[in-house]
């Protein structure tokens, strides 16, 4: 057991460098650009489906919560919430480059979310006739009061910072996940040497068409470790890719939490949460049927 934990103790420190690094990039990103795209998102309804998909995908969950926020104002459609949803790659990217020999998955990993999440928000605006066409200047305000100072994890973008605060929340944030990283890899190896290597997949119902279902429901709780957890097992070859699909397009990070404590109408919620599950997983199985 003590050399299951040191093995997930070294895999998971040789990743601080890179994670440290994407990090500090990302919130150069959020504090330079971050107002900027939620006001764009709220000015472009009709191809806003388009924009939140191409947002989504910057590695950060952010947007998902500026999204849920706008939502909530009825300033931009189910649509593009759920484009934005869809395409969050959340925390899976910057674990994934930090593998060494695996960054030729994130390109294939980004442009599968991109086309989920814009075929699936078109399609629902184009069902619902939810093209929205704004409110009042009055909600346009509350709402840049509401989401321009929010961040990756909701954290606050607000004011001017010194020059040693620009680290602060990335090493922060490089520290929750290299925790998450380290329970989930230790997790992994005591699974493998209990069970097999050759079984890792049997075990976790690699191949079966309910997995991608319930790598969906993983990757609904809304916290980073979801995605960890889902971008781990990929990698470790528990999970199929189309199932790492599901969980991936699932997990918006604190967009969900948000959605659920601003919008007034629960029943609104629910149906929405129930269709990035429902999505989700129908695009899992289909990458799944389609390349095994």
């Amino acid at each position: 057991m003590r050399e299951l934990f040191l093995d997930a103790l070294a895999d998971s420190a040789a990743m601080i460098p890179f994670l440290l690094l994407i990090y500090f990039l990302v919130e150069l990103f959020e504090r330079r650009f971050g107002g900027g795209i939620a006001r764009v998102l709220k000015k472009t309804v009709k191809i806003g489906p388009a924009l939140g998909a191409a947002f989504g995908c910057i590695p950060q969950c952010g947007f998902s919560v500026v999204a849920s926020a706008l939502y909530t104002r009825r300033l931009i459609t189910k649509g593009t919430l759920l484009a934005v949803f869809l395409a969050t790659s959340d925390e899976a990217i910057p674990v994934i480059l930090a593998q060494p020999g695996k960054g030729k998955f994130v390109l294939a990993v980004l442009l599968t979310k991109l086309i989920i999440g814009l075929i699936a928000g078109f399609a629902i605006d184009l069902l619902l006739g939810s093209l929205l066409r704004g409110k009042e200047s009055h909600g346009h305000q509350i709402a840049d009061d509401a989401t321009h100072d929010a961040g990756c994890c909701n954290h606050d973008l607000s004011g001017t910072i010194g020059k040693w605060q620009w680290l602060t929340h990335p090493i922060i944030h490089t520290s929750k996940i290299f925790l998450f990283i380290m329970a989930v890899t230790f997790a992994l190896n005591v699974l493998i040497a209990s069970v097999g290597e050759e079984n890792l997949g049997r075990v976790l119902l690699k191949q079966h068409l309910l997995q991608p279902f319930l790598a969906a429901l993983i990757g609904l709780i809304p916290n980073c470790a979801a995605s960890v957890a889902i971008a781990e097992l990929f990698l470790k070859g528990g999970l199929s890719y189309g199932s790492a699909i599901a969980g991936l397009c699932s997990s918006a990070g604190l967009g969900g939490l948000v959605l659920l404590r601003e919008n007034h109408d629960s029943g609104d919620t629910i149906r929405i949460l129930l269709l990035l599950v429902a999505i989700s997983t129908v695009a899992g199985i289909a990458i799944q049927l389609l390349y095994g």
